[in-house]
């Protein structure tokens, strides 16, 4: 598959300490890639470089084969990356097809979209009130307004309950896919990167240190050492139970 995300070289400090040490990763086309490294790790720069609001000292970033490495994060949403937690709800404007990318009426376009997660029941209800699940698959359905070619969530199942947490990323990877778009998504949630990552980027002091197979890096030394540490064995220990 085509490369449509291609970071080279990446270098980014805060004064003394290194945030991000020579990062190279090219994401291709139509792949869900998972993020995984503890707090300071590295994973949320490398994402804040991508959409533009922290620049590299030093690498550059590609998209489409163009470089946006000096793009604002305006232009960079523009193109077709998105941040999940961007604000977008001002795209439903009633009564005109004010949606970027859509020829339908803004009504029209959210009742599709809403529909494509699961949501329409729930379209009279305070967003406030709605399950812990129901509110991320809101956040994100709002995201795709923008029918973006690249989507980063930030931890996609952080709120949701554990018995929620599969079902609703099933959710919003069908809803994702269908729409065409490269998934990065950052989680500490082992289970759902192992279940549902295609590949795995691991960062541990701004750097990736494994890069993956989530069954491969999952199970690589040092990310097993830095990284996953005894949340590796409780994974193992309840899929060992589940086939018992």
């Amino acid at each position: 598959m085509a490369v449509i995300l291609d970071a080279r070289r990446l270098n980014k400090s805060f004064g003394a300490v290194t945030a991000a040490s020579d990062i190279s990763a090219g994401i291709e086309e139509d792949s869900v890639v998972g993020l995984i490294g503890t707090n300071g790790a590295g994973k949320t720069t490398f994402i804040n470089m991508i959409t533009g609001y922290l620049k590299p000292d030093r690498g550059s970033i590609h998209y489409a084969g163009r470089d946006i490495t000096a793009l604002s994060p305006r232009e960079i949403t523009g193109l077709g990356v998105v941040l999940r937690n961007a604000g977008l709800g001002g795209f439903f404007s009633r009564g005109r097809p004010v949606v970027p990318g859509h020829d339908a009426p803004a009504e029209e376009v959210a009742e599709r979209i809403l529909a494509q997660f699961g949501l329409a029941d729930y379209r009279a209800k305070n967003a406030q009130v709605l399950p812990g699940g129901v509110r991320k698959l809101l956040d994100i359905a709002l995201t795709m307004v923008a029918r973006p070619r690249v989507l980063l969530l930030d931890e996609p199942t952080s709120g949701v309950s554990a018995e929620e947490k599969f079902g609703v990323m099933e959710l919003i990877l069908k809803a994702v896919k269908a729409q065409g778009a490269t998934v990065l998504f950052v989680e500490h949630d082992m289970e759902v990167v192992a279940r549902f990552a295609e590949r795995v980027l691991a960062f541990y002091d701004g750097r990736i240190i494994a890069d993956a197979p989530p069954q491969v890096a999952l199970n690589h030394r040092e990310v097993k050492r830095f990284v996953v540490g005894g949340e590796l064995h409780r994974l193992d220990e309840r899929q060992g139970a589940a086939h018992a």
